[in-house]
C-alpha cells in the first residue's frame, strides 16, 4: 500500500474543484448574454464573441499543456492556469466595455482550458488500475454535468443578482483550489523539465489553424457560411494551418504537440468516439433550450430547469459504469450508451407542439444515462494504452478534439435548424390555400373568434393571415427540431459499431499491476 498516495480522494477533491469551474463557464454565460449586450451596447452578433474568445483560447492552449508542464513544472503550471483564471473572472466581472470583455475572456480562457485535460492526467495517475474507471466517473460529473448545470446556474445568478456575478462566483473557489493544489499535488517522478527551443513555428501554425477553424465554426451559421468572404478566407487559413501543423509536428525533432500519440490506434478511436460524444452533448445543450424557449416558450430559468432529468440521470448513470466497468467491459457500456442516446434522441425527433413535461422528462432522462455510460467508459478506455510519461499530451489532444467537434456539432445543428425552418416553412404553404376545405373552415373560426374578441372588422382579416402565419412558422420550426434530432439519433446509431474495435488491456488487472507500473 505504500505506492498508493494515501489522500487520492484529496487530491480528487481538487482537481474536481478547478474541472467544474472550468466546465461551468462554458455555459453559464449563455443566459447573460442578452444582458451583457444592453449593458455594453453590443448587437446580439458582437456579444457572441464573449462566448467565442473564451472557446477559441481553449482549444488553442488544450493541445500544448503537455509542453507547459514539462517547461515549468506541471505544479507551478497549474497554479499559474487556476491563478489566470480567477483573476480574469474577476475582471470580466468589471469589464467596461464589449472589448474589454472579450480580451478578458480569451484570457481567462487560456487559464481554464489547462484545468480539465490536467485533472484527467492527475486522476488517472492518482488512483489505482482497478479504480480507474471510478476515477474517470467523477472526472465526467464536472466535464458533462458542468455546462449541463451551467445556464440554470447563470440564469439564476443574472436573475436575482445581476450577470457579473456569474464571473464572481469563481473568485472564492478558485483561491480555495489553488491552495488544495499547494497542499495535495505533486509533479509526478516521470515528468522531465525541459528547458530546450521551443516549437514557434509549430506553435504558430496551430495557433492559425486550430484558431480560425474554431471562428469559422462559431460564426458560419451567422454568415451563411461560404457566402460569406470572410468564412472562405478562414476555411482556406485553417486548413493550411492545420496541414502545415500537422506535418511539422510529425517531421521535427521536438515538436510543441506530440501528434505521434495519434499513432495509437485505440487511442485514435477513442478520441473518434469522443468527438462524437462532443457532438452530441454540446448540440444538444445548445439546441434543447432553444426548443424551450423560442417554440415552447419556456423562460430562461425554468428552461434550465427542464434540462435537470438529464443531469440526474447523468450522476446516476457514472458511478454505475464505474463500478460496472471493470466486469462489462468498455465496449459493452459503449455501446449500451450510444443505443441508449439514439432512443433517447429517436423519442425527441416525434414531438409536437402539444408536447407535455413528461414528453421532456423521459427521453432527457435516457440521454443522461447513455452520456454517462459513453462518458466513462471511453475516458477510462481511451488513455489504458498510453505510456504514463505520455498521460498529459494524451488528456490534451483527446480533450482538445472533443471540443472542436463539440463546435462542429453545434454549427451543424444551427445551420439544419436555420435551413430547415425555411424548407419546411415552403412546403407547408404549398398546402395553405383557399382550395384546401381546411383552410376557409380556419380562417373562419379565427375571424368569429377576433370577432368576438372586439376587434376592429375592417383588420380582422390582416390578422387572421399573420395568425395562420404565425401557425404556419411555429409548425415549420417544429419539423426542423425535430429533424435536427433525427440526426443526432443517426449519429449515435451509426456510431455503435465502433464501440466494439475500443478495449482496454489493462481492465481487470489488480494493485500489483498498479505499483509496478507506479513505482
Amino acid at each position: 500500500m505504500e505506492s498508493y498516495k494515501p489522500h487520492k480522494w484529496l487530491v480528487a477533491v481538487t482537481v474536481m474543484t478547478g474541472t467544474l469551474m472550468a466546465a461551468l463557464d462554458t455555459s453559464i454565460v449563455n443566459v447573460a448574454l442578452p444582458h451583457m449586450s444592453g449593458t455594453f451596447g453590443a448587437s446580439i452578433e458582437e456579444i457572441t464573441w464573449v462566448s467565442t474568445g473564451y472557446m477559441l483560447s481553449q482549444v488553442i492552449i488544450m493541445p500544448i499543456i503537455a509542453l507547459l508542464s514539462s517547461r515549468f513544472g506541471r505544479k507551478r503550471f497549474y497554479i499559474f492556469s487556476v491563478a489566470l483564471f480567477t483573476c480574469f473572472s474577476m475582471l470580466c466581472g468589471v469589464a467596461w466595455d464589449l472589448s474589454s470583455m472579450v480580451i478578458f475572456r480569451i484570457v481567462q480562457g487560456f487559464g481554464g482550458g489547462t484545468l480539465i485535460p490536467l485533472s484527467q492526467a492527475i486522476l488517472r495517475e492518482t488512483f489505482p488500475k482497478e479504480e480507474q474507471a471510478t476515477a474517470m466517473s467523477l472526472y465526467g460529473l464536472g466535464v458533462i454535468l458542468g455546462p449541463a448545470f451551467g445556464p440554470t446556474l447563470g440564469g439564476w445568478l443574472t436573475d436575482n443578482y445581476s450577470w457579473p456575478w456569474i464571473f464572481y462566483i469563481n473568485v472564492p473557489v478558485g483561491i480555495i483550489n489553488i491552495l488544495l493544489i499547494m497542499r495535495f499535488i505533486d509533479d509526478p517522478p516521470y515528468l522531465v523539465r525541459e528547458k530546450g527551443k521551443l516549437d514557434f513555428t509549430g506553435l504558430f501554425l496551430m495557433s492559425v489553424g486550430i484558431g480560425a477553424l474554431q471562428i469559422m465554426l462559431e460564426k458560419g451559421e451567422q454568415k451563411d457560411w461560404f457566402a460569406s468572404n470572410m468564412i472562405k478566407y478562414l476555411a482556406v487559413a485553417a486548413f493550411i494551418g492545420i496541414v502545415l501543423f500537422t506535418i511539422r509536428e510529425l517531421t521535427t525533432d521536438r515538436p510543441a504537440v506530440n501528434l505521434r500519440i495519434l499513432k495509437d490506434i485505440n487511442f485514435s478511436l477513442g478520441s473518434c468516439l469522443g468527438g462524437v460524444l462532443g457532438m452530441g452533448l454540446f448540440s444538444s445543450i445548445f439546441i434543447l433550450p432553444l426548443f424551450l424557449q423560442q417554440l415552447l416558450g419556456y423562460p430562461a430559468y425554468d428552461s434550465g430547469l427542464a434540462l435537470i432529468p438529464r443531469s440526474i440521470a447523468m450522476a446516476i448513470a457514472m458511478p454505475i459504469g464505474g463500478k460496472t466497468y471493470n466486469k462489462a467491459g468498455p465496449q459493452a457500456l459503449i455501446a449500451l450508451g450510444l443505443f441508449v442516446n439514439a432512443v433517447s434522441f429517436y423519442l425527441l425527433s416525434r414531438l409536437s407542439l402539444t408536447v407535455g413535461y413528461w414528453d421532456i422528462f423521459f427521453p432527457q432522462f435516457l440521454q443522461g444515462l447513455g452520456f454517462g455510460f459513453i462518458f466513462v467508459s471511453l475516458s477510462t478506455a481511451v488513455l489504458s494504452t498510453i505510456e504514463k510519461s505520455l498521460l498529459t499530451a494524451a488528456s490534451g489532444l483527446y480533450n482538445v478534439i472533443r471540443q472542436i467537434f463539440g463546435s462542429v456539432g453545434i454549427a451543424l445543428a444551427a445551420t439544419f435548424l436555420t435551413r430547415g425552418e425555411n424548407l419546411y416553412r415552403a412546403l407547408l404553404v404549398e398546402h395553405v390555400t383557399i382550395f384546401r376545405d381546411v383552410v376557409p373552415e380556419s380562417l373562419h373560426r379565427l375571424l368569429s373568434l377576433l370577432s368576438s374578441q372586439g376587434a376592429n372588422v375592417s383588420g380582422t382579416d390582416l390578422e387572421a393571415l399573420k395568425f395562420l402565419e404565425r401557425m404556419v412558422m411555429k409548425q415549420a420550426s417544429m419539423l426542423a427540431y425535430n429533424h435536427v434530432f433525427f440526426l443526432i439519433a443517426a449519429l449515435f446509431l451509426l456510431s455503435v459499431p465502433l464501440a466494439f474495435l475500443v478495449r482496454d488491456p489493462q481492465r481487470g488487472k489488480g494493485a500489483e499491476v498498479m505499483r509496478e507500473e507506479y513505482d
